[in-house]
């Protein structure tokens, strides 16, 4: 294979790989434009699941199918994140309607299996995303870490749920895209405790009403680019599983 990523194929060569007899799986990157810290970028989660989609590729290869990482869609709901500069969020029903219509194509071409892989884990967002496939099933899947049964499998800090730019991401950033972090900046900043999850249990609806002035929580100072990696590996076995689990009929 020349490339896993398809928005570098031609039209040749995904024609070829359609017509070569195995299923042919899409797996479409899924993020946000939002802060992360001082110290990670705008497109820290679509740089996660654009990493962890390519450690999938080669899973799913080794169970007869072909995966390639399609163009990522790296806009969506950030309404937490409202007021801090760079901060872009798009309604949901706009969302699932364009992840919809991308499935769709992708269907229509010949692809057997379309996977919107999701690291953006605000609810309204992952339930945005979890619509686009309504009425897909077989054909298409969401992998997702707020899912419990792939939550358990992560870190202590993302099962605490003060894992926003903390060492979990920092860590995945570390390993997937390194040139991206200021690890100076991710040095300096004090452990924060603050959990998501409790705090929207409890109604606040935005970073700054949890006490995220800087946006970010949790420990990034103590991040790793081994961590990471390490994560990478278990989020990419998410996405395989949840692909072949959603094909094994069709098999």
């Amino acid at each position: 294979m020349a490339s896993a990523r398809l928005g570098e194929l031609t039209t040749e060569r995904v024609r070829a790989a359609l017509a070569a007899g195995r299923p042919v799986v899409a797996l479409v990157p899924v993020g946000s434009v939002e802060p992360h810290g001082p110290h990670l970028p705008l497109v820290t989660d679509t740089i996660i699941s654009e990493a962890a989609a390519a450690r999938a590729v080669g899973m799913l290869e080794g169970q007869g199918l072909t995966a390639f990482v399609a163009p990522a869609v790296a806009y969506g709901v950030t309404r937490f994140a409202e007021g801090f500069a760079g901060a872009i969020s798009v309604p949901a029903e706009v969302l699932t309607a364009y992840l919809r219509a991308v499935v769709d194509g992708y269907l229509e071409t010949g692809f057997a299996h379309v996977c919107l892989v999701n690291n953006h884990l605000e609810p309204a967002h992952d339930a945005a995303v979890r619509a686009a496939v309504v009425e897909r099933e077989g054909r298409a899947s969401v992998a997702c870490p707020l899912t419990r049964r792939w939550a358990r499998t992560l870190s202590a800090e993302f099962k605490s749920g003060a894992c926003h730019a903390g060492e979990y991401e920092t860590s995945l950033v570390l390993a997937a895209a390194p040139e991206t972090v200021d690890r100076a900046a991710a040095a300096a900043l004090p452990d924060l405790g603050v959990s998501l999850s409790e705090g929207m249990k409890a109604g606040k609806l935005s970073f700054r009403e949890m006490g995220m002035e800087r946006a970010y929580t949790g420990a990034p100072a103590r991040a790793s680019a081994e961590e990471g990696e390490a994560l990478l590996e278990k989020l990419g076995a998410m996405i395989a599983a949840e692909v072949t689990e959603a094909l094994a009929p069709k098999l």
